[in-house]
């Protein structure tokens, strides 16, 4: 008998979980180490509603190992290869990353070890970079690949649980989980495997209805699903197992398809995740300076005038998510009618999201800003009042997150300014632009970057 570490990343989960199987083999009927390890370079930039979920997940999945998780802290480059040495370790099997941070980490933790380093499994259904068009390189727009992913999708199974087996070493030195950090108000979902398939079961008995009702945040109809995909409490492969074929099961499974997209451009292009995928669109004009920073702190809090714009920036302080829709609209609000960069609102998120994914992230800002894979949607501005009249028609969405209007009735909540008074209740601010005047400039500038770049 011997013994393997099971370093956790993103998948902190026991159930279909491949590198589990991996370490078991690499133990040979001995004990397995499960290790996380607290990396100061992916905890700094996190923000406290994902550095709070990580603590639950990493609470539950001690639980499931009998108190037997090993948390440390520091460079795993460092820490790893100390923890393999300590309990002289066969191997070390991890969940292949294809992040950029995460591939450069994983290639110098395998260069410090005196061990195999034994990828196996992702924390994707196809792993970025499988799937190339016909002529070799990859896709560059999500129709034609989601054709071929689809096809890979359907031969993927969950592996078969294997933590019933498993003998967890014990009196291997942990650091233990820290407490909570301090500040945090957003009400996150709870954290974990159970509570991950919990989540599941319940957003399949809703399932019908997603493709319908998807898009109208009053009605709260995704998914709620994404926090647990982010930190591999859940593994799409578990999800697609029982989607079926309804209507509301193919429009869920193309928003997996999407979330597999990004993350097979990222691994291409490591440099979108701070820079331009459309390289011409770099020569876009942004508006900076003290006004620019204004309009960008009543965007944050939620304070611009439009009310369903600040209804989705108020759930975001509020549960550290809002539905995709409501992402859409804000963030378009924010480069379309504030002229502000893309980067800004994407840091933004990724700071005060709970489910906050780099590729997703970055990447759905870029559509929305017309960088990115698809640069049709440069044109596409969204008009915050028409997106709230058609996504939350009786206004429900608004007056939940907006208090100040909880008092106007029916779809008028979502023009205050258009009262018979001729103003928004006391306490609520005026539009901070003019949508119509904005747009405008926004597709100036537009027109001038594709003028510049024809030339």
């Amino acid at each position: 008998m011997g013994t393997s570490v099971l370093w956790f990343r993103r998948d902190l989960r026991l159930g279909d979980n491949p590198a589990l199987g991996a370490a078991v083999e690499a133990a040979a009927a001995g004990e397995v180490v499960p290790l996380f390890v607290l990396d100061p370079r992916l905890l700094g930039p996190s923000g406290r509603p994902r550095a709070t979920f990580l603590l639950g997940c990493l609470s539950a999945l001690d639980e499931a190992t009998g108190g037997r998780l090993v948390v440390r802290h520091g460079d795993p480059v460092d820490v790893v290869p100390a923890v393999a040495g300590e309990v002289e370790a066969s191997a070390v099997s991890v969940a292949a990353d294809f992040g950029p941070y995460g591939r450069e980490r994983d290639e110098a933790v395998e260069g410090a070890l005196e061990r195999p380093l034994v990828r196996t499994g992702s924390p994707y259904v196809v792993d970025p970079g499988t799937i190339t068009r016909d002529g070799g390189g990859p896709y560059k727009v999500f129709t034609p690949f989601y054709r071929s992913w689809r096809d890979r999708a359907a031969a993927a199974a969950p592996v078969d649980r294997r933590a019933g087996g498993v003998r967890w070493a014990a009196g291997v030195r942990s650091d233990g989980i820290p407490a909570e950090p301090r500040g945090e108000t957003a009400r996150l979902p709870p954290a974990g495997e159970a509570a991950a398939l919990g989540r599941l079961e319940e957003f399949r008995r809703e399932l019908a209805d997603y493709g319908r009702h998807r898009d109208r945040p009053d009605l709260d109809a995704t998914s709620r699903l994404s926090p647990y995909l982010r930190f591999g409490c859940l593994h799409p492969r578990t999800v697609l197992a029982g989607l079926g074929r309804s209507a509301g099961a193919e429009k869920f499974r193309a928003e997996l398809a999407w979330r597999e997209f990004y993350a097979d451009v990222l691994w291409h292009r490591p440099s979108t995740a701070r820079e331009s995928l459309q390289e011409a669109m770099a020569a876009m004009a942004v508006d900076d300076g003290p006004d620019a920073d204004d309009r960008f702190e009543a965007w944050a809090a939620g304070r611009t005038g439009y009310p369903f714009v600040d209804a989705g920036m108020r759930q975001l302080q509020a549960e550290a998510w809002m539905p995709n829709r409501v992402r859409m609209v804000v963030a378009s609000f924010l480069v379309k009618d504030l002229h502000l960069d893309w980067t800004r609102g994407a840091r933004w998120f990724m700071r005060h999201l709970v489910d906050g994914d780099l590729a997703s992230n970055q990447h759905n800002w870029q559509w929305v800003a017309g960088t990115g894979t698809d640069p049709v949607p440069f044109f596409r501005v969204f008009n915050p009042v028409a997106q709230g009249r058609e996504h939350d028609p009786g206004g429900d969405y608004v007056r939940r997150w907006v208090p100040e209007l909880a008092g106007i009735a029916g779809p008028g909540v979502h023009e205050p300014w258009r009262l018979d008074s001729g103003m928004a209740p006391t306490g609520y601010p005026p539009p901070i632009v003019d949508h119509a005047a904005e747009r405008a400039e926004a597709l100036a500038r537009y027109a001038a970057v594709k003028e510049r770049a024809a030339r």
